[in-house]
């Protein structure tokens, strides 16, 4: 393999899968998430296996956290936005239903383990028809291993406590979002479980 990929085979992936599931199942009994909303994740299988983050990409760890996020959301009727490394500036790979759906417009590129890293890779393969894009909103997210998911959160992401806060050796930060409150002190809000109502 070429530099910085890992040669070896991860020898924790069930545990990577347990510990990824924790966490999604946590986002989402917060995060209010519905039918068509997106979820946005990024990864580093190098945080995870505990080196540098772009320095020991793991097509195996990143094909465990794949399909564990997929085979959690896609029953709800949730997209997925995989988050590709700096190297494709942190595009992010979607269903092209998705970027149908939401009439977004679509990049040419398709993610490789040292140009959108393990897990991008591993989402573009289990995808149905995947795309790439440049901007989109997510209304919720997860950032495991320090990958900087913030702009492609709505306004305005409130931090998420999973009950645990590692994968594998990665830092784990969960994010839901909300509305903006606008307006002064005469303004009148409504409760976040019925903004959807």
């Amino acid at each position: 393999m070429g530099a910085g990929i890992a040669n070896e085979a991860f020898h924790d992936i069930e545990k990577i899968q347990d510990q990824t599931r924790q966490v999604v199942e946590d986002l989402l009994k917060v995060a209010d998430l519905e039918e068509g909303d997106l979820l946005v994740v990024g990864c580093s299988s190098s945080e995870i296996a505990g080196h540098r983050i772009g320095s020991f990409s793991g097509q195996d760890i990143g094909k465990a956290v794949a399909l564990t996020i997929l085979d959690i959301i896609r029953p709800r009727g949730i997209f997925l936005a995989a988050q590709c490394c700096e190297h494709l500036n942190r595009a992010l790979i979607v269903e092209k239903k998705y970027a149908d759906t939401m009439r977004l417009p679509i990049v040419n590129v398709k993610p490789q383990l040292k140009a959108g890293g393990s897990f991008a890779t591993a989402v573009y393969e289990l995808m149905s028809k995947p795309v790439a894009l440049e901007e989109v909103k997510a209304q919720a997210g997860i950032d495991i291993g320090s990958t900087l998911i913030g702009m492609h959160l709505m306004p305005v992401a409130v931090p998420v406590r999973a009950k645990i806060d590692r994968i594998g050796d990665a830092f784990v930060v969960c994010a839901r979002t909300r509305p903006k409150y606008i307006g002064g002190e005469r303004a009148v809000y409504i409760k976040e479980k019925q903004e959807r109502a």
